[in-house]
């Protein structure tokens, strides 16, 4: 089964290449580069700057396409054939590695961040660098870490301006067990899900909502059936950039330490993209007539979370990753 798997995931990965226009076609070899996001969103962008910052540093030996829009499969499907070496290079946040990668459950904790800056420190410093080197161990180098906003609840049935109007309302989440809990907490009832498939399960109330950040609320034209937006910023996840460790170990030294500087490099370009996509979506969002909640007390939210902290955060490893978080200034 799994080798009939296997094939199946290169067929399908095959079959989006071919329908692709590669816009690398100048590198010698050209790495294929997954994203679910659609073409002209701050991470796809990102990853093609990435690819033309490698072309340079590489004398044109290597270059990156991006297969975007999901067309290489959603991100549980992606990860896996990242994992076979069918893909290379994989756009994905971290709540699906939750369930592979311990180190990964830590950034993932509702509320570990007190802001988008303090999420910066913490990921672009050491504790970020722990946490990409723990993915060499599942077959994938981590690479960077790119942002993914800050994660709140939007539903098509009421606004939220309390714990207590979550109860009994179905939310989709990534497919990730912490994020269940999380939502379970508060009193709702969590669907792990596709990202693809929301739109409809919102539309046919199989689900009453999501959550997630301003530019996927719009990208994905959520807000058009879930009007009812509450900034309550439960997460701000990062997202990552990952290689398979097939691709890695067929590249010679001098193209790793290019691969690893040109994703780097591709952050901050990232960062002004998102910024920028942010506000944007925020004002369309806003002019299409969706109700935000922006007055909201959060303490009650927090303090819903001890359970989740108890649960996931239990090796002394762990609960030192939370502490040096939660001590970063």
């Amino acid at each position: 089964m799994k080798l009939m798997k296997t094939i199946g995931l290169a067929m399908l990965a095959s079959a989006a290449m071919v329908m692709a226009t590669v816009s690398a076609q100048a590198a010698e070899r050209v790495l294929r580069s997954s994203d679910t996001h659609p073409d002209g969103y701050p991470t796809v962008e990102a990853v093609k700057q990435m690819g033309k910052l490698l072309e340079e540093k590489t004398n044109g030996r290597l270059g990156v396409e991006v297969f975007h829009s999901a067309q290489l499969g959603q991100e549980k499907d992606t990860i896996e054939q990242t994992q076979f070496g069918v893909i290379d290079l994989n756009r994905v946040s971290l709540g699906p590695f939750n369930n592979i990668i311990e180190e990964t459950q830590v950034p993932s904790l509702p509320y570990i961040f007190r802001s988008v800056d303090h999420m910066h420190k913490v990921m672009d410093g050491p504790i970020g660098e722990e946490i990409l080197k723990a993915f060499e161990a599942h077959d994938l180098v981590g690479l960077a870490f790119y942002d993914g906003g800050s994660r709140s609840f939007y539903n098509s049935q009421k606004p939220i301006t309390s714990v207590d109007d979550l109860k009994g309302m179905k939310f989709r989440v990534m497919q990730s067990d912490m994020f269940v809990d999380m939502v379970g907490a508060l009193g709702a009832n969590a669907t792990p899900m596709p990202y693809g498939e929301v739109y409809s399960s919102i539309q046919t109330g199989v689900i009453d909502g999501a959550e997630n950040n301003w530019p996927s609320y719009d990208s994905s034209g959520h807000f058009e059936v879930a009007k009812y937006y509450t900034l309550d910023q439960h997460l701000i996840v990062p997202e990552v950039l990952v290689m398979s460790k097939k691709t890695w170990d067929s590249l010679s030294a001098e193209d790793q330490a290019a691969v690893k500087e040109a994703a780097k490099e591709s952050v901050p370009y990232m960062r002004d993209l998102w910024q920028a996509q942010e506000k944007k979506s925020e004002e369309k969002i806003r002019a299409a007539g969706a109700e935000i909640v922006t007055d909201i007390d959060k303490t009650p939210f927090i303090e819903a979370m001890k359970p989740v902290y108890d649960k996931y955060v239990t090796s002394d490893k762990l609960k030192d990753l939370v502490k040096r978080i939660q001590e970063t200034q």
